[in-house]
C-alpha cells in the first residue's frame, strides 16, 4: 500500500511515519498544468524518506535518454540502499511535452521498448553493446550499477493493450490508472494471455493500481471533489463517470471499491488523495489511513 507523495520533503518525511510501504512521485516536462519533474521529485524523495520504497508513477521515458536515466536511478537506488521502483509510460497526452523535448511523438512506443532494453544492459555495470536503431551503443559502460541487482523493477503505467503487451514482454510490473476494478480484471487476463503467447513466466510479477481516492463522511461532497480536481486536470467533465475512474465516496464506499480492486488481482494500491485544497488532501489521507486502511489490510 503506497500513496502519492507530497512535494514537500518534511511532509514526505512525515508520510513515511504512517503505516504504508511506499511512496510514489510523477511529473512533466510542459504539460498545462504546473508539476515537477519526475527524476528531480524522485532525488528528493530518495533524500526525505529512510524506510519506504519509492518510486515514479510515472517517469514519462520516451522524453528521455535511456543512458542518462540508468545513471540517475542507479545514483538514487544505490543512496536508498535499493528502495527504487521505476514507473514508466509513453505519454502524449501532451504534445507539447515531445516539441519541447525534441522527440517525436510518434513512434513514443518503440522508443519506450527500447529504452528499458538499454536500461536492463547499462544497469548491469558491464560494457554495452546495443544495436538498436534508437540508442545504439558501442562500448559504454556506466559505473557503479544500482544495489539491485539487474536494476530496480521496471513497472509499465498506460492504459491501453499497447501497454499491456509491453508490460508482459518487458514489464516487471503492471499500473493502470484511471481504472475500474472490472477493467483491472479484465488487464490482467490480457497480460497474462501475451505473456503466454511469447512463453514468459509471470512469477514475480508485481500488480500495481494507480487510483484517485476521495473520502468524506458525506460521499456525495467526495464525488464532487474528485470530479472538480480531476475534471481540470484532463479538461474533462468527469461526473457521471468520477465513480468508475477513482475511488470516492464514504469510508465504506473507498474501502469496498478498493477491495474490488484487490480481488480484480491487485497487490500494491497506489493512492493518489484528491482534494480542492491542500487541507482537504490532508483530510483524506488520515481517513484513508484510520478508516480504509486497516479494512483492506484484512482483505
Amino acid at each position: 500500500m503506497g500513496f502519492v507523495a507530497p512535494s514537500e520533503p518534511a511532509a514526505a518525511s512525515a508520510m513515511e511515519e504512517l503505516p504504508i510501504d511506499s511512496l510514489w512521485v510523477g511529473g512533466h516536462v510542459a504539460s498545462r498544468n504546473p508539476s515537477p519533474e519526475a527524476m528531480v521529485a524522485l532525488a528528493r524523495l530518495s533524500a526525505a524518506t529512510e524506510r519506504v520504497i519509492i518510486g515514479t508513477s510515472v517517469l514519462l521515458l520516451p522524453l528521455y535518454e535511456p543512458a542518462i536515466v540508468a545513471k540517475q536511478v542507479a545514483d538514487i537506488d544505490r543512496a536508498t540502499g535499493g528502495r527504487v521502483v521505476l514507473g514508466v509510460g509513453v505519454g502524449g497526452e501532451y504534445p507539447a511535452e515531445f516539441r519541447a523535448c525534441h522527440v517525436p511523438l510518434g513512434g513514443r512506443g518503440a522508443r519506450t521498448d527500447e529504452a528499458i532494453d538499454v536500461l536492463r544492459k547499462v544497469w548491469t555495470g558491464e560494457s554495452v553493446e546495443h544495436d538498436g536503431p534508437i540508442f545504439p551503443l558501442r562500448d559504454v559502460r556506466v559505473q557503479p550499477a544500482p544495489v539491485q541487482p539487474g536494476g530496480p523493477p521496471v513497472v509499465i503505467g498506460g492504459r491501453r493493450e499497447s501497454a499491456m503487451r509491453r508490460a508482459a514482454i518487458r514489464g516487471d510490473g503492471w499500473m493502470p490508472y484511471l481504472y475500474s476494478p472490472r477493467r483491472y480484471a479484465e488487464s490482467v487476463a490480457t497480460i497474462e494471455r501475451h505473456a503466454d503467447a511469447t512463453g514468459r513466466s509471470l512469477d514475480g510479477f508485481e500488480w500495481y493500481a494507480f487510483v484517485f481516492t476521495s473520502v468524506h463522511s458525506n460521499g456525495g461532497r467526495a464525488r464532487d471533489a474528485a470530479a472538480a480536481v480531476l475534471g481540470r486536470t484532463y479538461q474533462q467533465d468527469l461526473g457521471s463517470r468520477i465513480d468508475h475512474l477513482a475511488a470516492v465516496g464514504t469510508p465504506a464506499e473507498v474501502t469496498a471499491t478498493l477491495s474490488a480492486f484487490v480481488a480484480a488481482g491487485v497487490r500494491h494500491l497506489i493512492l493518489a488523495p484528491v482534494g480542492t485544497t491542500p487541507a482537504d488532501r490532508t483530510s483524506v489521507v488520515a481517513r484513508l489511513v484510520d478508516e480504509v486502511l486497516p479494512a483492506i489490510r484484512a482483505v
